[in-house]
């Protein structure tokens, strides 16, 4: 190829930065990218002594979403669910609400006792429901994959909603023999090591929340919280979430 000339070359690298100087304002002037979406979940273990979380001030920190504790085996359920369910809402906070597992006892009544008490999974800021699988009840892996596989398909013929499964890595790589069965379900992952990503087992190919630690600090609540993060997988969270029917936009 033909070396330029000095003077060819100069006009050329003249032109060129005229062409970048609007360029670099264009970009210092963009917004800046939006945060993903973040949220506590809560349990009774958030209400020491008694006292009620302020969801208003979770709201004004910038939170989108929080998920609560509803029930766990066949014959708990949160004492606090109600009075959450409701202020998270009044707040304008997207619910999720969660079954914590016991497979020593069977699926379908745990499903049961779940659906009738968390108050519809299918209205405005409603997210679909959560099992908490972090317990084998004593299953061998076989059996507690029939055992989640009958809970699953339970929960979603009596809520009309694909449920999302919450875990962690080593539970799932162990209890569950690492199964890939379940890769139709949204996937919650506790992963606390602080990497930039968190580990996905089970052949899922990504991950839609991410718990990232079980010690942070939120206005509003008392003590210590877990934290998490939407990723979009499921698409806008308002979507996901029922918002966009509550608020009429598009």
């Amino acid at each position: 190829m033909e070396t330029p000339r000095f003077g060819t070359y100069t006009r050329r690298l003249g032109s060129a930065l005229s062409l970048i100087a609007p360029i670099s304002i264009l970009i210092a002037t963009l917004p800046p990218a939006a945060a993903a979406p973040t949220g506590p979940d809560v349990s009774s273990w958030q209400h020491g002594d008694g006292r009620l979380i302020d969801w208003f001030s979770v709201k004004r920190a910038g939170h989108n979403f929080a998920m609560v504790k509803a029930t766990e085996g066949l014959n708990y359920i949160n004492p606090y669910f109600v009075p959450d369910s409701l202020l998270m809402r009044a707040a304008g906070l997207a619910r999720g609400t969660y079954h914590y597992a016991r497979p020593n006892l069977p699926p379908e009544p745990q499903a049961a006792l779940y659906a009738a008490v968390v108050l519809g999974q299918n209205g405005p800021l409603d997210l679909p429901p959560v099992l908490d699988l972090e317990n084998s009840g004593g299953l061998n892996p076989a059996g507690l994959i029939d055992w989640t596989h009958r809970y699953l398909h339970t929960v979603q013929a009596l809520t009309g909603r694909v449920p999302i499964v919450y875990t962690y890595p080593n539970f799932w790589r162990t209890a569950m023999a690492d199964t890939t069965e379940f890769t139709q379900y949204p996937l919650w992952i506790a992963d606390y090591r602080g990497n930039a990503q968190p580990e996905v087992p089970g052949g899922w190919n990504t991950w839609t929340f991410w718990q990232t630690t079980d010690s942070g600090s939120i206005p509003g609540i008392a003590g210590r919280t877990d934290l998490n993060v939407y990723s979009g997988a499921q698409g806008d969270l308002a979507r996901y979430a029922n918002v966009v029917g509550l608020t009429g936009s598009g």
